[in-house]
Order: structure tokens, then sequence, then C-alpha cells
């Protein structure tokens, strides 16, 4: 009687190489997906800032995003010898609030923002989110 080759019902033995690979593998896309959250959707910080828009605009190659420019009162001076004001650089998503601020450039605005660990290209170039406007105020001149 002839032995069928092709008839084998003993239990496969798993190789351990691809079990190994299987493993790697779900840990390597774990942790890209943990560092990815962390850094560019994760909130690490939020607060306000107060001072004189001095402009907002929509630029960009691929993706346009609003970008801006608040000049906040005092002084400072990174070299010595020189004299700049403060000025914090943001980025807002929303674009009803982009266009209130375009269209009243020069004011005295009071901007709540969050700040992210890295920028994402259809986000803006600024890790400053402005997301609300908190008063607009028109200044005295």
């Amino acid at each position: 009687m002839e032995e069928n080759k092709f008839l084998n019902t003993a239990p496969k033995k798993t190789n351990g190489f691809k079990k190994f690979l299987g493993w790697f593998t779900f840990l390597v896309i774990l942790f890209g997906g943990f560092f990815f959250w962390w850094h560019y959707l994760y909130v690490f910080g939020e607060g306000v800032k107060s001072g004189e828009l001095n402009y907002v605009v929509k630029k960009g190659n691929v993706f346009k995003t609003y970008e801006g420019k608040l000049i906040q009162a005092g002084l400072r001076s990174k070299a010595i010898g020189s004299v700049q004001s403060y000025e914090f650089e943001f980025s807002v998503t929303n674009d009803s609030i982009a266009n209130i601020l375009m269209n009243n450039s020069g004011n005295y605005f009071d901007l709540h923002y969050q700040e992210f660990k890295g920028t994402l290209p259809w986000r803006g170039f600024s890790v400053y989110i402005v997301d609300k406007i908190i008063s607009m105020k028109p200044i005295d001149r």
C-alpha cells in the first residue's frame, strides 16, 4: 500500500520568526501611532495672548493656511544693544475667526490659543493655533 504524502494530519508548527515579526510590526505601529498623537494632536499647552494685531494672511503652496502676528506690549533684547518688541506668531484653522482678524487688523485683541509640539501642513506653520477671540478693542491713536 502506497502512503499518501499530501494528507498530513499532524498539527503545523508555528514559525518563530513569523510570530516575532508579527509582534514587532504591531509594536512599531502602536508606538508610531502614539508618537503621532503625542507630537501632533495632543494639546501641550493653552493660554491667552494680548496685543495689537499686526497682520493675518492666507498663504501656502499646497495647503493654504492663515498665519498671523500679534505685537505685545513691552520690549526685549535678543542681542546686546538692540531693542525689539514681543511678537506672537500664530496660525488660525477656523475661517470665520481668520476673517474677523483680517477685517480688524491694528486693533487690540485677547486671543486664546492651543500649543502643540509639532506642526502639520494643513494646520499651519506655527505650533500656536488660535481657536478663540476673547475680546477686541480699537486702539486710540
